[in-house]
């Protein structure tokens, strides 16, 4: 199942499964328990993000050639950092380049989305799929230059701005993606095609991460993981490609759809 988060002509927040021929019927109850999807038509006025994530864990270097890009040695167990929720961005939500805080090194990066379905703890890789609600795309905007210089060395300032966590457009239940490290993921910037491979070149796969971030910690019900970015970023083009003001970023990924965000400058 396809299921989107929307805001109703009347103001309502729901979810809604999408049908085969592109409309949605509102889904009633909690999607984190029981639900149905009734026969009702959902009248979307706007996408939202598919989840409010009760938290964002992020992996960096996950992919073997993007860790070369980047000119890091493969990692012996999976880097962690963390976004807050001010960073979520919904579909067709413009990415926000800092100026008051001023980046001029933005950068895209396509990832897969994991959403944890049920409170799970101390997870083996065998069971741990057993956990997942479902799967989005999202782009963990980075930039780079309070990354990597200015941090003070460490990731979270460069990764925490706000809107630096688009997701969308829709969570794929597992039913329709029995193995997601099989999925080819790309970035599309302004018509251009500018990453372009496959989510089996994670060093760490999807159960592995369940396993490493649930080891002596709770991962809640709505925790998104955003599990690592092939190579093709912005920062190691020649010369690099930063985001501006006015361009298009569209995350694609197999089986899961499109998620496309304008990017302008903060008002500041």
């Amino acid at each position: 199942m396809k299921i989107l988060r929307y805001l109703s002509t009347s103001g309502e927040t729901r979810h809604a499964a999408q049908q085969p021929d592109g409309s949605a019927r509102v889904i009633e109850g909690d999607i984190f328990g029981e639900h149905r999807v009734t026969e009702t038509v959902a009248d979307v006025a706007q996408l939202l993000a598919p989840v409010v994530p009760s938290s964002i864990l992020c992996i960096g270097l996950n992919y073997r050639r993007h860790a070369a890009e980047s000119g890091a040695k493969p990692p012996e167990r999976p880097v962690l950092f963390v976004k807050g929720n001010n960073t979520l961005q919904h579909p067709g939500g413009p990415i926000l380049l800092p100026r008051h805080l001023r980046s001029d090194e933005v950068d895209y990066e396509c990832e897969l989305a994991v959403v944890i379905g049920r409170a799970c703890k101390n997870v083996s890789r065998e069971n741990a799929l057993d956990y997942v609600l479902g799967y989005t795309c999202a782009n963990d905007v980075s930039a780079r230059d309070w990354q990597i210089k200015m941090g003070g060395g460490q990731w979270c300032r460069g990764k925490f701005f706000d809107t630096f966590a688009p997701l969308g457009p829709v969570l794929v239940t597992p039913d329709e993606i029995p193995n997601p490290n099989a999925l080819g993921i790309r970035t599309i910037l302004n018509g251009e095609t500018m990453q372009d491979w496959n989510t089996s070149d994670m060093i760490f796969d999807v159960p592995a991460l369940i396993e490493f971030l649930s080891g002596s910690t709770t991962l809640l019900p709505g925790t998104v993981i955003l599990t690592g970015t092939p190579h093709g970023v912005g920062m190691a083009q020649k010369p690099p490609r930063w985001l501006r003001a006015g361009d298009s970023v569209t995350i694609e990924i197999e089986g899961i759809g499109a998620l496309t965000n304008p990017v302008e400058e903060e008002k500041t």
